[in-house]
């Protein structure tokens, strides 16, 4: 028995790609986009917003299928851990299992701001997010917008960059769409970023400490902290 030969209609609507739904931020609604969004990550999806660097992937970490929808998106492999994004110092201090004084120190005169610092995870932390390395990054981001979702949220994000793992981050809500909108259900356009440069990531797991990626704080101000 013959098949018929699909019409043109239905092969474009196979073809059809699912957009994200990108909304301006508008101070007048603040409250109900970040009420709409948080809605969205509790439900285990992913939402790009902007950070003071360049637009980030807001998730659950502690739902384990949102954070595979992180890598899924990314095309990230599970080797690369994922940072956290958090409101305050005292909510990072909850999320690290006995960490160094260094930390406070640093965290103080830099947060919030371009630094993420790496630390000994606490055990709430699914080992998936630290990529099975017992070590988690942590960044307070200087932006109004990501710290009023972290808030609103209740929990820290998920802070990696709103990109395809082998294309240049975006600093733009149109550059996250024309990536990665396709794999998104919603963007939060704020507009442009302020950073250049991705931030400074600092590692004080070891009896050094090291910069494991340079960015938004130079080294030349963190030289008095380096072992």
């Amino acid at each position: 028995m013959l098949r018929s030969a699909a019409s043109p209609c239905q092969v474009a609507a196979h073809t059809v790609k699912h957009m994200a739904e990108l909304i301006k931020v508008d101070q007048a609604r603040l409250g109900f986009l970040l009420e709409y969004a948080v809605r969205i990550i509790i439900s285990g999806k992913v939402v790009a917003f902007p950070t003071d660097t360049f637009y980030g992937l807001g998730a659950d970490p502690f739902n384990l299928a949102a954070v595979s929808e992180v890598f899924r998106i990314k095309g990230r492999t599970a080797d690369r851990p994922l940072p956290l994004l958090v409101a305050s110092i005292d909510q990072a201090a909850d999320l690290t299992h006995d960490p160094p004084q260094l930390f406070f120190t640093l965290a103080k005169k830099f947060w919030p701001g371009p630094l993420t610092l790496v630390v000994p995870a606490s055990r709430q932390i699914p080992l998936k997010v630290t990529a099975n390395t017992g070590k988690v990054g942590l960044r307070w981001p200087h932006a109004l917008l990501a710290t009023a979702l972290i808030e609103a949220s209740g929990r820290p994000l998920t802070g990696t960059s709103a990109n395809l793992s082998e294309l240049t981050a975006c600093s733009t809500a149109e550059e996250v769409e024309r990536q990665i909108g396709d794999l998104l259900p919603l963007i939060l356009d704020g507009g442009p970023t302020q950073g250049e440069l991705a931030s400074t990531v600092l590692d004080l797991t070891g009896e050094r400490v090291r910069i494991l990626r340079p960015g938004g704080v130079p080294e030349s101000a963190l030289k008095e902290f380096l072992g």
